[in-house]
């Protein structure tokens, strides 16, 4: 009964699309177990990444968002706040080793969509959502590298972790996905310039290329003339919910719809010709070589596939017909013990046997995302509900100055950080070589 009541109703505002998502949320939030005493909130157990727990609430805070069934806001909230770190911008300590800029960002992103969708507030002597997006974007402004690449941010945040030596798409990415996202609450061109910046670069060193396919990163010390040339759908989403968002706040500007056609034209190669239009991770599912933080990338470009059709609905014609035919076939996949979902869409109803919290989350995000025509868009600085501090997470020191000028005057006016001003006059010589 589960999977024909999503089969026969997707893309039908009926509450059989609900009663699906809540079943896959059920089976998602199993796996949690840092609401219980002696646990700690926002952990997943191994072999979970710190992560893909930011990603799972912000996977919650969607459902609430597209069901209005409140029963994880609770531990959703306590999780959120518990893990923002000394500095209200999660960076806890206990992450160090680990944490990388994708990371927190994950985090931050799980925030803003916290402000956007209008979810509850936290009580008012703890840090907010948007002042939270708004403290991950401060503390991430300054890691901008000149020094290596023409600038970029690295993969990880301290020199002695793995990785640090490699700056990939998914940090990037997610910057340019927060900072385009505030500029469209906040109506402010300072964060749409900080994205223009940083997606430029992209561009430059090639990890976009001239047909919009984005790649996986490259090494530093090559500094950046080889690019891993691998293509994730995460990579891709991130990107996409960025330019949609920067579309929308410069009123249709051509060069935003000329970036977002390009993604989502590339983006065809995660979705199948037979059956026609399923999302698959085409860099391991065929091969079976996904690993557990890759199994829930599919997650990530089904949630800003719904954002773009909302924000830019010219999308629409295109993004549609995805989103429809891979949750039907998510599904169909939902079939294991106690309606586990495979990772394996393009399978149809055959059971891959592959569960997790990844796999969960990837069909509660497909599913639940074909009930965007029910919601509202997300919210700005006239119809939001959460309050801002543009100073957030630098302790009181700003990192750039705010500028006036809105759309209205001059679409890419603004004044940026001084750090990113001496970035882009530094770096003007390797671009140009």
């Amino acid at each position: 009964m589960f999977t024909a009541a999503c089969d026969d109703t997707v893309g039908s505002p009926d509450e059989s699309i609900k009663n699906a998502a809540k079943t896959v949320a059920a089976g998602m939030v199993k796996y949690y177990t840092g609401y219980k005493p002696g646990d700690t909130p926002g952990n997943l157990p191994d072999p979970y990444y710190w992560w893909e727990a930011g990603a799972m609430f912000s996977s919650l805070i969607d459902y609430w968002y597209f069901t209005g069934d409140s029963q994880y806001n609770e531990i959703t909230t306590q999780a959120m706040l518990h893990q923002v770190g000394d500095d209200n911008n999660y960076m806890p300590r206990n992450q160090t080793s680990t944490l990388g800029n994708d990371d927190q960002a994950f985090w931050g992103m799980a925030a803003m969509s916290a402000a956007e969708n209008k979810y509850p507030n936290p009580p008012a002597d703890k840090p907010q959502w948007l002042e939270l997006a708004q403290a991950v974007l401060n503390s991430q402004v300054p890691r901008w590298d000149n020094q290596t690449c023409g600038g970029g941010l690295r993969w990880q945040i301290f020199t002695f972790n793995k990785g640090y030596n490699y700056k990939n798409s998914i940090s990037n990415g997610c910057f340019i996905n927060i900072a385009a996202r505030l500029a469209l609450y906040t109506k402010n061109e300072t964060y749409a310039d900080l994205a223009e910046q940083y997606w430029e670069w992209m561009e430059a060193i090639g990890l976009v290329s001239p047909t919009s396919q984005v790649f996986d990163g490259s090494d530093v010390g090559k500094n950046c003339t080889e690019l891993s040339h691998i293509q994730w759908t995460y990579n891709n989403g991130v990107m996409m919910g960025g330019a949609a968002a920067l579309y929308n706040f410069t009123n249709g500007a051509e060069i935003w719809k000329r970036r977002l056609d390009g993604l989502i034209d590339a983006a065809s190669i995660f979705f199948s010709k037979d059956p026609p239009n399923v999302m698959t991770e085409v860099a391991c599912e065929g091969n079976g070589k996904c690993n557990v933080d890759q199994r829930s990338f599919k997650a990530y470009l089904a949630r800003w596939m719904a954002l773009t059709m909302k924000i830019a609905p010219f999308t629409r014609e295109k993004l549609l017909p995805r989103l429809q035919a891979s949750a039907r076939a998510a599904a169909l996949q939902c079939n294991g013990p106690d309606n586990a979902c495979g990772l394996r869409w393009t399978k149809g109803a055959a059971y891959d046997g592959s569960t997790g919290v990844g796999e969960q989350m990837a069909a509660l995000e497909i599913i639940q995302s074909n009930l965007i025509d029910e919601v509202a868009g997300p919210a700005d600085n006239t119809t939001g509900i959460s309050k801002g501090d543009p100073t957030a997470g630098t302790g009181g020191d700003p990192v750039y100055t705010f500028s006036d000028i809105t759309t209205g005057d001059k679409v890419g006016a603004g004044f940026l950080t001084s750090v990113v001003l001496i970035s882009i006059l530094g770096g003007a010589w390797w671009m140009v070589s």
